[in-house]
């Protein structure tokens, strides 16, 4: 599907089909697309969970205010920032860089000691929400990827995170989570929204160009 015609497509699915399941192969596709997604610096720090147990989804709906499309998505896409940089972050993923790369390791030491300056110097509040933009990012390219599979998609920031990273263990691993993104199949015959037509800003309202 063309790009432009798969977002017209799309929509917040409020109501998901529980009983249809996503293939494999297509999440996978999905979150290859979360994967290959750019980040400031390349640091990628985030990490993302996909959930399938339905005790788990169950719990996660709960600590989603109830939203019922938590806990009857196909697949729950649960996406995890880093809640400091450290040197030891910083470290990894430019070894890893650098070995994928068959380079010197000392081939962005210059590099990599600004990135501490700039982080390790700054409050862990500000180093996440900096990581949480990150995910962001990875999220609009997980809806894009789902959008042109023609699987529906909800993002989700309606969460208590706190009772999230609980449930979950994230604080154990360094990490808080940012966004839920329940994937599956609408349920056509009992979702208020589906058939409800797109609504944007006017685009003499919303761009501006600048010659």
């Amino acid at each position: 599907m063309e790009l432009l015609e798969a977002f017209k497509w799309r929509y917040a699915t409020k109501k998901f089909d529980p009983t249809k399941k996503i293939e494999l192969e297509l999440v996978d596709k999905i979150i290859e697309a979360v994967w290959l997604s750019p980040t400031s610096s390349g640091l990628q720090p985030f990490e993302l969970l996909v959930i399938t147990n339905q005790e788990l989804k169950n719990k996660l709906a709960e600590a989603s205010y109830g939203q019922q499309i938590v806990a009857d998505c196909s697949h729950l896409l649960v996406f995890a920032a880093w809640d400091n940089y450290t040197e030891e972050r910083i470290e990894t993923i430019y070894g890893h860089i650098t070995r994928e790369r068959e380079q010197p390791e000392d081939r962005y030491q210059a590099y990599k000691d600004r990135l501490k300056t700039n982080y390790l110097n700054r409050p862990a509040e500000n180093n996440f929400e900096h990581a949480a933009r990150q995910a962001y990012i990875a999220m609009g390219f997980a809806m894009a990827e789902a959008a042109s599979l023609r699987i529906d998609a909800t993002p989700m920031e309606g969460f208590v995170a706190s009772e999230v990273d609980a449930i979950l263990d994230l604080t154990s691993k360094g990490l808080k989570s940012v966004l839920l993104l329940p994937i599956g199949y609408r349920d056509e015959a009992n979702d208020w929204l589906v058939n409800q037509k797109k609504v944007r800003h006017p685009k003499s309202d919303f761009l501006t160009v600048i010659e």
